[in-house]
């Protein structure tokens, strides 16, 4: 079994937000990779509207996907459930999705459907530069108010500015109709509300609800990890 993390809007750097759940699963022999999202300013490419969005996401987790045969659990985070409703569409590897307060799509539907129309007031839109990104002092309040001290003060500086055409582009699959799936709801979520996730997760296969904030793997990684190891 290997595992493949795909991290939410407006950060970066994969491997950090996932570390704690993967320092525990590498405890039980299982590997995991968290691939960089071209759309957060990780392929070394200029980001803004004419920069990469949700197709090279998904290009750049299939990619991984694709690299190896061993069964594979995806673990998708709030964004990235639109990018795996559309990556792991055909790969035989793949064996069961995990949605985290996760966005989850049908297809040719888009991020931006599931608002109101306007942004929320934790994000700083710039639409000259065609991106957007969380406002910093209001990230800990918001994503990471059940995260120990040490949390809080790092996350800032794994955070980054994402190309807005992700919130408009369509998804051109929903492999979570073809896979079997779990979704976490985390009930202290300020970001991605609660009764939003509620309404997703009767799409996925089974549901399991944690008292938990935006970023379950990194305040109760422990959880996360036993989940995991279940399905």
């Amino acid at each position: 079994m290997r595992v493949v993390f795909v991290h939410g809007a407006c950060v970066r750097d994969g491997a950090w937000w996932w570390h704690r759940v993967a320092e525990l699963l590498q405890e039980r022999g299982v590997p995991s990779v968290a691939p960089a999202l071209p759309s957060c300013g990780e392929a070394g490419l200029p980001g803004g509207v004419g920069g990469p969005g949700l197709p090279e996401d998904v290009a750049a987790v299939r990619q991984v996907l694709q690299a190896g045969d061993e069964p594979t659990v995806v673990v998708a985070h709030s964004y990235g459930g639109v990018v795996t409703a559309e990556a792991p569409a055909g790969i035989g590897s793949v064996r069961h999705l995990l949605l985290v307060s996760s966005y989850l799509p049908e297809v040719g539907q888009s991020l931006s459907e599931f608002g109101d129309g306007s942004p929320s007031p934790f994000l700083d839109v710039d639409p000259d530069a065609g991106t957007f990104g969380v406002r910093p002092e209001l990230l800990v309040d918001t994503f990471l108010q059940d995260c120990d001290a040490e949390v809080q003060a790092q996350a800032a500086d794994h955070l980054a500015r994402q190309s807005v055409r992700v919130t408009w582009q369509p998804v051109g699959d929903a492999a979570w109709q073809q896979l079997p799936s779990t979704y976490l709801v985390c009930a202290q979520d300020r970001g991605t509300r609660p009764r939003l996730q509620r309404e997703f997760a009767r799409r996925a296969g089974s549901v399991v609800e944690l008292d938990a904030g935006h970023h379950p793997f990194l305040s109760q990684p422990a959880a996360v990890r036993d989940l995991l190891l279940s399905l």
